[in-house]
């Protein structure tokens, strides 16, 4: 059915129906902690709302970690259309840090899924849920500024001091963690090293590394 366009010249956003299939995404951080009480709440909004959900858990899975087998799958069935909506119980379920999250955020809104949580109030179906999601886009784009201006003073500094140029792995990791998401050459550019220097310091971040990551080539 044709869809109307609103006064602003937007289409508005198609209401839910019972049929859409909704994710329920879960996580833990340990063995000893349990999803059951993010699920309960997660099951009742969707209960609440007659919509049909799939369940996404990552059990004892730290939110740093690079791989979540159940994000991961609720990625690719995001790309293959089969979701409408996600929910979660609060932000810190779901990305890795900010940068990660608006990354999700992003994509998912492009794709036309809407995102919910239930601790802090969001529905980015809603015009204040966007503009929620635009707020942290400025703040994870402000801190990936500050990241790269700190990176480019320590390696003047450096310079200055006549030492050989590398990164420590705090400070690397820390660079990377704001390239999520990035192509090995998107994120070399904003960093300002290699594409291959990349690549090696994201295998040695998958391997634990080591007490420093590879210098600068």
């Amino acid at each position: 059915m044709h869809q109307r366009p609103s006064r602003t010249g937007r289409r508005r956003r198609p209401t839910m129906k019972p049929t859409d299939r909704v994710a329920l995404y879960a996580r833990v951080s340990t063995q000893d902690q349990t999803c059951e009480n993010q699920l309960l709440e997660l099951r009742r909004y969707a209960e609440a709302r007659g919509w049909q959900s799939v369940e996404y858990v990552d059990h004892a899975i730290s939110g740093a970690k690079d791989r979540r087998p159940a994000l991961d799958q609720l990625t690719a069935d995001v790309r293959r259309h089969k979701v409408s909506t996600v929910v979660c119980w609060r932000l810190d379920r779901l990305g890795r840090n900010l940068r990660h999250l608006v990354l999700l955020l992003d994509e998912w809104q492009a794709r036309g899924v809407a995102f919910v949580t239930l601790g802090e109030g969001i529905d980015t179906s809603t015009a204040a849920g966007r503009l929620v999601a635009g707020v942290l886009g400025s703040i994870a784009e402000f801190e990936r500024a500050r990241i790269q201006e700190r990176i480019r003073a320590g390696l003047t500094r450096a310079r200055a001091q006549g030492k050989r140029l590398g990164r420590r792995r705090n400070r690397a990791v820390e660079a990377l963690d704001g390239c999520d998401g990035l192509s090995h050459a998107a994120a070399a550019a904003r960093l300002g090293v290699s594409a291959p220097t990349v690549k090696r310091w994201r295998r040695e971040r998958r391997q634990g590394g080591s007490k420093s990551l590879s210098s600068v080539a």
